[in-house]
């Protein structure tokens, strides 16, 4: 039986022949591709600047970075992420500390991040200086809302999309940065569009973007200016501490190439998702809700199983059955503040209940851009088994 993965790569001929173009070139780094690409993310989404590094988690780093995150510094974050959004925090030395979620979009609240500024700046606790919000399973979060906030209580917003390229925010593309300072986006295999590994930092301030773009490659630039004494042309100049983050031209070609058929992927993600929600109505599950400010990239489809108190319990139930049937399903995410790390440094569970309540329940369905009717329906048959009872009845 072949197995359907939650999430997977779409890799054409084109993609082929882009990748085996770089390679038969001069530059299989450091070359040409990595701006093509880079010029195509910023034109695409509407921002002036994208950098394009080895990761999402780069790109998080650079973004704290550029931000100026340092020992002694506070960002938030929210806890229903994977760790690499809190830990980016941490590569910087600055403290961490969560806001729940919203109960039906499994954002951070703008709500409760509004109760938790107001009483903490009543209460002369630490402020955040970076907020880092996180456009869980392609939807954005309401960004307008937090960028009030932002401005009242000073602090700079880290959109962290690597769930939502091709994502929309009040008609506008996801990464057009109008309400964020910063936007990251990932190129795993299992994201919309992929590069094999990778990520992208898009701006519109180039101060933040020569920060990036300086932190991404060493601190190490080029020497813009000539000696009249010593002409160097070979001279470089270290300005900062920096790291090696840099993208190949070998991941930009088939990102490049990905780029094409960007729009098409999220299309059917949609009409994926709109099949689930019809035909698993009659179903005990919660299914995503789609705020009206957003137009999701569906990066993930997660369910809500069980009302009741055994809902973990029918979770794994279905889990193992779907495992059984060779059909991957995942669960996203294990609330970060619950990890042993985040524990040791004085987080404790109970502290995001909304968070902890959605985890308890949730389990991911297949969903990418190849995926056909026939493997949806596969899924569709396991979900009515485990019901205990027909899909046609």
């Amino acid at each position: 039986m072949k197995r359907l993965p939650y999430g997977r790569q779409e890799i054409l001929p084109e993609d082929i022949d882009a990748v085996v173009e770089v390679l038969g070139s001069d530059f299989i780094t450091q070359g040409p591709v990595v701006a093509r690409f880079e010029d195509a993310l910023s034109e695409y989404c509407g921002a002036t600047h994208a950098i394009a590094v080895n990761s999402a988690t780069s790109a998080l780093h650079l973004a704290c970075l550029a931000l100026e995150l340092a020992p002694g510094g506070l960002a938030w974050t929210t806890p229903n992420t994977f760790v690499a959004t809190a830990n980016c925090i941490r590569l910087c030395g600055a403290d961490v500390d969560f806001v729940d979620i919203d109960p039906l979009t499994y954002n951070l609240c703008a709500e409760a991040l509004e109760l938790k500024l107001r009483l903490r700046l009543k209460s002369g606790g630490r402020m955040p200086s970076v907020l880092i919000v996180v456009d869980f399973a392609g939807q954005p979060c309401d960004m307008k809302a937090i960028r009030l906030l932002a401005d009242e209580f000073r602090f700079r917003i880290i959109e962290d999309a690597s769930h939502a390229i091709g994502g929309r925010y009040l008609g506008m593309p996801i990464g057009a940065c109008k309400f964020s300072d910063i936007t990251v986006f990932s190129f795993h295999p299992v994201k919309i569009i992929t590069t094999g590994e990778g990520g992208a930092a898009l701006c519109n301030c180039p101060v933040l973007h020569e920060k990036m773009s300086l932190q991404r490659t060493h601190g190490v630039r080029k020497r813009l200016r000539v000696d009249d004494a010593v002409d160097e042309p070979w001279r470089y100049e270290q300005l900062t501490l920096g790291l090696n983050y840099r993208m190949t031209d070998i991941h930009a070609a088939l990102g490049l190439s990905q780029m094409m058929r960007l729009d098409n992927y999220v299309e059917q993600r949609h009409r994926l998702a709109l099949r689930y929600k019809s035909l698993l109505d009659s179903l005990n599950y919660s299914l995503p809700f789609q705020a009206e400010y957003g137009y999701s990239s569906y990066h993930l489809f997660p369910i809500q199983v069980g009302e009741t108190d055994d809902g973990g319990v029918e979770r794994l139930r279905l889990y193992q059955a779907m495992v059984t049937q060779g059909i991957g399903v995942n669960v996203h995410y294990i609330p970060v503040h619950t990890q042993p790390y985040y524990q040791q440094a004085g987080h404790r569970i109970g502290d995001y209940p909304v968070a902890e309540s959605y985890y308890s329940r949730t389990l991911s369905l297949p969903i990418f851009g190849s995926m056909t009717e026939q493997d949806q329906d596969r899924v569709i048959e396991v979900l009515y088994d485990v019901a205990g009872y027909s899909q046609a009845a």
